[in-house]
């Protein structure tokens, strides 16, 4: 038992971030890995021909059913964080949500169960479809549909070619960097001096216009809020490059941005529930 412990520890990294990019919760991936290990430590290891495989297999299974288990329950409202579980670490969800990407959390989270699965499989893991179509109990072919309707949700519909869509998202980067570090001088850079911010009223201070105009006033409004931007990252939102706000890869808040001559000219934050359902948010190019 503990050669396999040992042996099974070799594949904990892999299976982890199998398990995260399915579940989009470090402590839930963390609690699929450890079903694997326990599933694994019931069985016969020598009977077991391609170890990686099996467990990558059993851990895929295992995060299907959970996020089959979350569409039975009530969903917590787009827009509202879930309750972090107590054992979790929010510094290392941070640098998760970062490595993956929270434009990508955003969109997997709006997949299909059986749909999330084969893309993750397939498209970040490189997982054949034949050995995905039995994880989700479908064929072949319809596994490679899972994915193909997957990949098309992730990658969105650009409103813009893809070398507008490249130079938008170098001034959307830019317009975070300034704000997350609160350096007022990048923001003044990056705005344009008549630029507009519109916004959700509930997302301003009590006594806060919702429409603001004049880079100096929009610059100095984002380094009050410089915190909230650290869980700020690009997204293709309705088909432009824009921003989402998503602590722990939940969308609580989508910057919709107009750029126009390589500057912010407009942004709306976008907070209400009932709009955010409605966004197409995909990953920028």
């Amino acid at each position: 038992m503990d050669e396999l412990a040992e042996l099974f520890e070799t594949h904990r990294a892999r299976l982890r971030a199998v398990a995260y990019r399915m579940l989009g919760s470090s402590a839930e991936a963390e609690d699929a890995v450890q079903e694997t290990w326990l599933r694994l430590s019931r069985v016969d290891a020598d009977e077991v021909d391609n170890l990686a495989a099996w467990l990558r297999t059993v851990v895929s299974r295992v995060c299907l059913d959970v996020l089959r288990a979350r569409r039975s329950r009530p969903e917590v409202p787009v827009g509202q964080v879930p309750d972090r579980p107590s054992d979790a670490d929010p510094e290392q969800e941070l640098l998760l949500a970062e490595s993956v990407g929270r434009a990508l959390l955003v969109v997997l989270d709006a997949l299909a169960p059986a749909e999330r699965v084969a893309f993750v499989l397939h498209d970040l893991f490189a997982v054949p479809f034949d050995e995905i179509a039995p994880i989700v109990g479908r064929t072949t072919v319809t596994a490679k549909k899972l994915a193909s309707r997957a990949r098309q949700r992730v990658r969105g519909t650009p409103r813009l070619p893809e070398a507008e869509v490249v130079g938008h998202r170098r001034v959307v980067e830019a317009f975070l960097a300034a704000a997350r570090t609160g350096d007022l001088a990048g923001l003044l850079a990056v705005l344009a001096p008549d630029v507009v911010r519109v916004a959700d009223p509930a997302t301003v201070p009590p006594g806060t216009p919702v429409v603001v105009r004049g880079a100096h006033v929009v610059a100095e409004e984002a380094v009050v809020l410089a915190a909230k931007s650290r869980y700020a990252s690009p997204a293709l939102v309705d088909g432009a490059v824009g921003a989402v706000v998503a602590p722990f890869g939940r969308l609580v808040l989508a910057l919709a941005i107009d750029v126009v001559d390589g500057r912010v000219a407009r942004f709306e934050v976008i907070a209400d529930p009932r709009r955010l359902a409605r966004l197409e948010i995909a990953v920028p190019a």
